[in-house]
């Protein structure tokens, strides 16, 4: 299992350059991609397809092949194999038929990013890609609701702005941070509120490769309701339908929707009144 760098070519480890230099074959995700790597280090060890669809099927290929006395270095196109990419499922056929595993550590995106992100390193609750149907998405966000720790997920771009409508749906408001194109010329760190984020990414979309990290669920409620008009009025601002964001919050702090509809009421009128 051979970790490789999320952008910078220089992120390579010595053993991991020293590895696939001598290993009888690489098994690649991507053979375009991991081609690119060894031309740029010279190195010229044959390679194999191994991806999420050949997954199962090649894995028996090379535990025969690794029966046979040869070395076989997994790779994914960025990072360490098995994490949100293939890998799983060859390491244990390799366990289950005797076969030595061992790593050879280096760059991961998740871990990058959490350090620089400046929430809580531990713990933390690592959940990779959310599913792409809106109702399973929130199902599972839901699920996350009570885990008291920096929750950490992969999105693609095309489905960022979706992702952060549900996480309003189903957390309110919260701190969040996104990492992208993590080690490369691009490299951004977004923080903020759910809703400020998603202005933002209305005016820029984002691009490239993320990582985004959700604060922890705060485990104490406040009463005072003197803000819950402009919590409304965020949520609102961030694309949320009202009803939705009357429930949010009545979630967030415990109360009847009523009371969270009155507190926007007001508010609607201290702006109106300038009072």
């Amino acid at each position: 299992m051979c970790a490789t760098p999320i952008g910078n070519l220089q992120d390579i480890t010595l053993r991991a350059l020293e590895t696939l230099k001598n290993v009888n074959l690489i098994a690649a995700e991507d053979t375009r991609h991991t081609h690119k790597l060894l031309n740029h280090f010279a190195i010229k060890t044959p390679l194999t397809s191994y991806h999420q669809h050949n997954e199962k099927s090649k894995a028996a290929e090379l535990i025969a092949y690794l029966k046979a006395d040869n070395d076989v270095a997994l790779v994914s196109d960025a990072g360490m194999p098995g994490i949100s990419d293939p890998g799983e499922v060859l390491v244990r056929e390799a366990i289950l038929a005797g076969i030595e595993v061992d790593v050879i550590p280096g760059p991961s995106a998740f871990t990058s990013g959490l350090v620089l992100s400046g929430l809580p390193c531990t713990p933390f609750y690592f959940a990779g890609f959310m599913p792409t149907s809106e109702k399973a998405r929130k199902d599972a966000l839901n699920k996350l609701k009570d885990v008291v720790a920096t929750q950490i997920f992969y999105e693609a771009p095309h489905r960022l702005q979706k992702f952060l409508q549900d996480v309003l749906a189903t957390r309110g408001d919260i701190e969040l941070v996104i990492a992208r194109e993590l080690t490369k010329l691009h490299q951004e760190i977004i923080r903020g509120r759910v809703s400020a984020v998603l202005q933002r990414l209305a005016e820029v979309p984002a691009r490239g490769e993320l990582v985004v990290f959700l604060s922890a669920p705060v485990t104490e409620v406040p009463s005072v309701p003197s803000s819950w008009g402009e919590e409304i009025t965020g949520l609102l601002q961030a694309g949320l339908e009202q009803k939705a964001a009357f429930k949010v919050l009545a979630e967030k702090y415990q109360v009847p929707k009523r009371e969270i509809y009155n507190a926007f009421i007001k508010e609607k009128d201290k702006k109106t009144t300038g009072c």
